[in-house]
């Protein structure tokens, strides 16, 4: 969500995590948030933050660490309330600052609003550089204070806060999931495309709002539905909970971000009504038809890979085994900020079991972005004494950057784009390596889906992107150049 100068290289995409509870006087929204903070954690662990409303009062503490790290008891009793929102955060080099961590909280002439976002915005930069000719002031850099301010502007001349959210919808493009909090009411709204899930449950008589519905069942609500795209959930006192449906001009198919399915959501997560514990052994099933081998056993890379490596036993009928055991306090590698950080934590994150000693090992990983912890991988499972490394990827290869708030980098920085696959199979070391061919994702997604984005492997981005990201190339969901094809002749 940085729109700094950084934001222009490419390199300041994040992934977060919302939840939002409106309740009343017999729960605390703080302790609520912090449980759900807890199932988000996966999401981003470099800051974190709650708002609670109290009676109109709005008061908020945020700090940079993990969730345990930055709340504590008394914390949470001194934040008081009948309803909140939170925020879990990270960022990649240059916007790792306690300034940038959410919820923020903004003080303007209606009053007192807060806002929690998860997602980039495609047109932050030149909104921003608008409002900012107009003497607008930003104490942060991410996109999330732009549609804050819009918000706020866009209140002085509407009749709610909810209006003014529908008007922002109109005026911003990109990926947001948003939950926004004033005196009065709790508001949830989620992009035409829908590019990044966000879900309600209900606890009692309290209403609730997260990322993955597995946040809701850390806090002890019950999963009512998922929010469409394009749509506005209001709650407050007066009239209670309804659904407002834009019509933004920017609508288009929904275009949820296919990588939650692969690797961001957590395994217990349902995200617009499929499980992403049985996509991904999905995808491990299309491996094993796809990349069969003859080996001695199937090994997942924790977390995400274990689903898959699962999947492509039950296809394969080769034993599934755990061969790698993960330190459960060490950060995702694949979000870790710099190149330094990501490398020093494969070896304090990973490590081999003896039964791999002599065996034929097929790994199943969730992704291979810059190729910076594959070979490793493989180096480590040759160490243990496995006599082969198959590797096998539950996602296509990365050639293209995303824009919506995933970590994937320039293509400069893409190893899919500078080299073969088979020359990737000879960087890792490993015997052999597949790739989940691009034509399977609706397969593993079991043609369920009602629209995707794939944009970060095939090109076609959903939405228009400036020029200024596409380096001169045509705009707008079209191919900008032919996109790498995976068979099983290229293992």
């Amino acid at each position: 969500m940085s729109i700094s100068q950084e934001y222009f290289s490419e390199e300041l995409h994040e992934e977060c995590g919302v939840f939002g509870i409106y309740g009343d006087d017999s729960m605390a929204p703080a302790y609520a948030c912090y449980n759900g903070l807890l199932a988000l954690q996966h999401r981003g662990q470099e800051s974190c933050g709650i708002a609670v409303n109290d009676r109109g009062v709005i008061n908020s503490y945020k700090n940079m660490g993990l969730v345990t790290e930055v709340f504590s008891g008394d914390v949470l009793e001194n934040l008081k309330g009948q309803r909140a929102i939170a925020h879990v955060r990270y960022s990649t080099a240059g916007g790792s600052v306690r300034e940038n961590s959410q919820p923020l909280v903004m003080r303007y002439v209606k009053g007192t609003l807060a806002i929690a976002h998860n997602g980039n915005l495609t047109n932050a930069v030149e909104i921003r550089r608008e409002l900012e000719h107009r003497g607008a002031i930003f104490q942060t850099t991410i996109d999330s204070e732009v549609i804050a301010y819009l918000i706020a502007r866009e209140r002085i001349n509407s009749g709610s806060v909810e209006k003014a959210v529908e008007k922002t919808m109109k005026q911003i493009e990109g990926a947001y999931s948003l939950l926004v909090m004033s005196p009065k009411k709790l508001i949830a709204a989620r992009d035409p495309h829908g590019f990044r899930p966000l879900c309600m449950g209900r606890l009692g008589n309290s209403i609730v709002f997260a990322s993955e519905s597995c946040a809701l069942s850390a806090c002890g609500a019950e999963f009512v539905r998922d929010i469409e795209p394009g749509e506005i959930v209001v709650i407050d006192e007066e009239h209670g909970l309804r659904s407002i449906k834009t019509n933004c001009p920017q609508s288009s198919k929904k275009s949820l971000c296919v990588f939650e399915y692969i690797y961001f959501a957590r395994s217990d997560s349902e995200i617009d009504g499929i499980s992403v514990y049985q996509s991904r052994k999905e995808a491990g099933r299309i491996l094993a038809r796809e990349f069969p081998i003859e080996a001695d056993m199937v090994i997942g890379v924790p977390e995400s890979g274990i689903d898959a490596a699962i999947g492509y036993s039950e296809e394969s009928g080769i034993p599934y085994e755990k061969g790698i055991v993960k330190n459960g306090y060490i950060g995702r590698t694949f979000i870790k900020p710099t190149q330094k950080e990501r490398a020093n934590s494969v070896k304090l994150k990973l490590n081999p079991c003896s039964v791999l000693k002599d065996k034929r090992v097929v790994v199943i990983d969730d992704s291979i972005v810059r190729g910076t912890t594959c070979d490793r991988l493989v180096k480590m499972l040759r160490n243990a004494g496995a006599k082969e490394v198959h590797l096998r990827i539950s996602s296509p290869p990365f050639i293209w950057p995303c824009f919506y708030g995933t970590d994937i980098p320039s293509r400069d920085e893409l190893i899919a784009v500078r080299h073969t696959i088979d020359e990737i199979c000879r960087l890792t070391g490993a015997d052999t390596l597949g790739f989940l061919p691009p034509d399977k994702l609706d397969e593993m997604l079991f043609r369920k889906n009602a629209g995707i984005c794939d944009a970060c492997f095939s090109g076609k981005y959903p939405t228009k992107i400036p020029d200024k990201f596409l380096e001169g190339k045509e705009r707008g969901g079209v191919d900008f150049d032919k996109p790498i094809c995976v068979s099983k002749d290229e293992t």
